[in-house]
């Protein structure tokens, strides 16, 4: 059905008219608030039933996905979804009305859909983007029906109400724009300035992440907050590292030295192989990716290769180490601006004796680390 003969309608009458049972919305609701629990604004103070409600009444959003220089490793970790399933995804959530790698249509039926996608929704739909722009040449290497990628971005984009670049490549360059970059490779933030750009780095992210972004802005009629590189904070928040199933190991200094040593096969620390989780924002070590507890890197036993950081990932050779940015455990912060009514002789004393203890088991823990030739320092090599 051409996109402008679709009526408008809520995702609730959506899925009525699917025939979607209730527990699978509650289902799907659930999972957006395991997801977004920060991003998606409604779902940090509500149950599931309220979450579906405000969810359903929303109107679905219009999705038009463009792809340029990518590999399409974004779309096929959108196909591996389950919960919703593709199908759901795309009938029921929104509407997803182009996207060259799932639609029936090609040629110019293809190119039809899209102007009528457009059209029905001029300045409501959400753009897409899969992959890096190439600015080369004015765009020459990378023609879509005739045109430079480079202007059915710009022509597309302009119509559009938000922008999600999906993936490393469309955030930042990714693989693509790694040196000499022939091609003028660049992500969509450096060529879209008057429109709200949402990146999503990862290679490929969390297609959740996506999903959350976009209902938000269903939700809400706002992206979620973002960080000064234009990603979402509930999801880029935080370094890998702090809540790495692994971080037991690196604060207790045991490190795996090489693939399929003792400590590898027990699951140690990998930093000294490379692993670039102590300066990688993102949720992989939080937020299962397609259900999947161990479909990440260091769930198989690799360390993180930074994809979601423009200047780590394709950048810093794979099995070099980096800096530690925080050595010592998340929890061991004191707050920034501790209440207190001021302090007794008793609690200095005691604070004396703990403050030593602490200072003694920090120097213990350096001497383990120098012991092992590991320090945030080094080059992780013996």
């Amino acid at each position: 059905m051409s996109a402008s003969r679709i009526p408008p309608e809520t995702i609730a009458e959506r899925l009525e008219r699917s025939g979607v049972d209730r527990r699978h919305f509650l289902t799907f609701c659930g999972k957006l608030m395991v997801i977004a629990p920060m991003g998606l604004a409604i779902t940090s103070k509500l149950s599931p039933e309220a979450v579906a409600a405000t969810v359903g009444a929303a109107r679905r959003p219009s999705v038009i996905w463009l792809h340029m220089q990518d590999c399409t490793g974004c779309t096929e970790t959108l196909l591996r979804t389950s919960q919703p399933d593709l199908a759901s995804l795309i009938l029921d959530v929104i509407s997803l009305d182009y996207h060259e790698t799932v639609m029936a249509a090609s040629g110019k039926d293809a190119e039809a859909a899209l102007r009528d996608a457009m059209d029905a929704n001029d300045g409501k739909f959400v753009c897409v983007v899969e992959g890096s722009i190439p600015t080369g040449n004015d765009g020459k290497y990378l023609y879509l029906a005739g045109k430079p990628g480079l202007q059915v971005l710009q022509e597309v984009t302009s119509r559009a109400a938000a922008v999600i670049s999906m993936g490393s490549c469309a955030s930042w360059g990714g693989v693509p724009s790694s040196g000499p970059n022939p091609t003028g490779a660049t992500g969509v933030d450096q060529l879209v300035k008057n429109k709200p750009v949402v990146n999503i780095p990862g290679c490929p992210p969390n297609p959740y992440i996506l999903l959350a972004t976009v209902l938000e802005y269903a939700t809400t009629g706002k992206v979620p907050a973002l960080d000064d590189q234009h990603r979402p904070k509930f999801a880029y928040d935080r370094h890998i590292h702090d809540q790495c199933p692994r971080r037991a190991h690196f604060d207790g200094g045991r490190f795996a030295k090489q693939f399929g040593d003792e400590g590898h096969r027990q699951g140690w620390c990998l930093y000294r192989l490379g692993c670039k989780g102590p300066v990688t924002h993102a949720s992989c070590s939080t937020r299962q990716f397609n259900e999947v507890v161990d479909a990440w890197p260091i769930g198989i036993g690799h360390p993180c290769v930074g994809c979601t950081e423009q200047h780590v990932g394709f950048t810093i050779p794979i099995y070099d180490t980096v800096e530690i940015e925080h050595p010592t455990p998340p929890e061991t912060y004191a707050a920034v601006s501790p209440e207190h009514k001021g302090i007794s002789p008793m609690a200095t004393g005691v604070a004396g004796v703990i403050g030593g203890a602490l200072v003694g088991a920090a120097f213990i823990g350096s001497r383990k680390l120098d012991d092992n030739g590991d320090s945030s320092q080094n080059d992780g090599k013996e």
